[in-house]
């Protein structure tokens, strides 16, 4: 025992335990504690911090290499999963190019982006839950319910009379659909060692980037041919099967009926306070996010106060979940463990990047080249495939070396250099050779998803997975909505700065200004919205 106190554990250590210890059970998983919902013995749980003697050696001793049956039974369960993941995502782009069409048949163009964030906002709010209520009700039967609520969101859409109706439908949607992409990632972990999460998660990563990339263009196409009802309506089905399949194919341990007694001991186990204190949190964080700039200005007071009751709500929230509640939604020692903060960061940077390139790229070659949405929106290509190639390869790596550390810091360095030379190579007439430094961009977010799931799976104790990976994919949330938020508003002020000198030389006067500034800044909403779904 002396000698194994004296090795140095090192980045790799977690994953070749449980590289081992998942690996020989990889079949059985979704059958053990983790599919039920039961919290796993703590006899069998060896925290992460421990320290292992010879690593290869471990690999050696424990590692089991799956057979060709279970791993083509993992295949098939990941295949289900990936369905509604590529739904979800698909959803969540799909009224980019048609929410002003069903605004205006409503009469109620101005609210027509709520239609957009109401499900942002339900999505964001409810993936903190989805983690914890699985752990304690199950994987497949906190998914089924993902599935019921996105499949009646999109049938209350597809029916409704009235734009509250549709907006109702969206939340109900966008509950659903935080549960569809979660719990797919969580479901991942009980499945696969954790040292090939990171392969399985970048064809996940894929099949979400295909979905939204297809989303919009589909959107489009069949409200132009059949109307944009049919977009809702025909997921319905889609739905309808994913819940077939997944109640076929996804194991479970608990087939028969649940007594009473052991159902309230459930619901008792869920802290609502904490819940209800998150969800208000994080409401009045992303709100002013979606409204800033766009139904009011940054400069209101209500702006302030709605950060100021994230604050509040968010320090209550810690307070319950340190000192009150029994089984906290997101426990203090995840909170403050250094990798999940440094993780959580990263991914919002890494994504907020990310998405405010995936919005200003389409507008700066149709102001520049004076090109179609179209082409604009093809010159995201390059970042799509940079994504998707960035998750293979970062997947191959952590498999074959278990190092993950280094892959982050390279993908951080790379991202930001395409930032970079963005900044100083973009001025107008940029060419094809220089339209690809958007390339690595891609490809280091696309690591970067990888890695830092890796990393805080490997950080935490096992019994932690669902709540790790649903703060990660909040953290992933926060950062797209607010890198959204912070390059629409660069732009409008820009825009004005710069309108306002060019008017005032013509000689324009005050009056006319505001009228050219108003026309201009719907001119960019419009852009916006026709490029978002690229």
């Amino acid at each position: 025992m002396a000698a194994q106190d004296t090795i140095k554990s090192t980045e790799r250590t977690p994953l070749l335990f449980h590289s081992g210890n998942t690996a020989s059970s990889s079949s059985l998983s979704l059958s053990s504690s983790d599919a039920s919902g039961d919290v796993p013995d703590a006899g069998s749980v060896v925290p992460c911090g421990d320290l292992l003697p010879d690593e290869e050696a471990q690999i050696s001793s424990k590692q089991e290499t799956p057979t060709a049956a279970i791993a083509a039974s993992i295949g098939h369960i990941v295949c289900v999963l990936l369905i509604g993941t590529f739904i979800a995502n698909a959803d969540s782009s799909l009224l980019f190019a048609t929410h002003t069409i069903i605004a205006s048949e409503f009469d109620a163009l101005h609210d027509s982006s709520w239609l957009l964030t109401s499900f942002a906002l339900a999505q964001a709010v409810t993936l903190p839950l989805y983690g914890k209520l699985s752990d304690i009700y199950g994987r497949k039967s906190l998914l089924l319910l993902a599935y019921g609520l996105f499949g009646s969101g999109c049938l209350f859409v597809g029916i409704g009379s009235s734009m509250p109706e549709l907006i109702v439908g969206r939340v109900i949607s966008g509950l659903g659909a935080s549960g569809m992409t979660t719990l797919v990632s969580i479901l991942i972990m009980d499945l696969v060692p954790l040292r090939d999460v990171a392969t399985w998660r970048s064809w996940m990563n894929i099949v979400a980037t295909t979905g939204r990339s297809i989303g919009g263009p589909l959107g489009g196409w069949l409200a132009d041919s059949v109307g944009w009802r049919w977009s809702f309506l025909v997921q319905v089905p889609f739905a309808g099967v994913s819940i077939i399949l997944v109640w076929l194919v996804l194991p479970t341990r608990i087939h028969h009926h649940v007594d009473e007694d052991v159902k309230a001991s459930k619901f008792a186990r869920i802290d609502f306070l904490g819940a209800s204190l998150m969800t208000l949190s994080i409401l009045s964080l992303l709100l002013p996010l979606e409204i800033g700039g766009d139904r009011i200005p940054w400069s209101d007071h209500r702006i302030a106060l709605l950060f100021a009751a994230a604050l509040t709500f968010g320090f209550l929230f810690l307070a319950v979940e340190g000192w009150f509640a029994k089984e906290p939604i997101i426990p203090l020692s995840v909170v403050r463990h250094k990798e999940v903060l440094l993780s959580s960061l990263i991914m919002m940077c890494q994504v907020g990047a990310q998405v405010g390139l995936m919005f200003a790229v389409p507008l700066y070659f149709q102001i520049t080249a004076k090109t179609s949405s179209t082409v604009a929106g093809a010159h995201l290509v390059p970042a799509v495939v940079g994504n998707a190639i960035g998750g293979l390869i970062s997947g191959a790596v952590i498999k074959r070396t278990g190092r993950y550390k280094a892959l982050t810091l390279g993908a951080t360095g790379v991202a930001s250099l395409a930032y970079l030379l963005l900044i100083l190579r973009w001025h107008g007439n940029t060419n094809w050779l220089e339209s690809l430094y958007i390339f690595p961009g891609g490809f280091g977010s696309g690591i970067a998803n990888s890695t830092l799931f890796i990393s805080i799976q490997a950080a935490l104790d096992p019994q932690y997975t669902a709540t790790a990976a649903s703060t990660l994919y909040l953290a992933s949330s926060i950062g797209m909505l607010g890198g959204m938020a912070g390059v629409s508003a660069v732009l409008r002020q820009s825009l004005r700065v710069n309108l306002d000198a060019r008017l005032s030389e013509m000689g324009f006067g005050d009056a006319k200004k505001v009228k050219v500034r108003l026309l201009r800044s719907l001119a960019l909403d419009f852009s916006a919205d026709s490029n978002a779904d690229h």
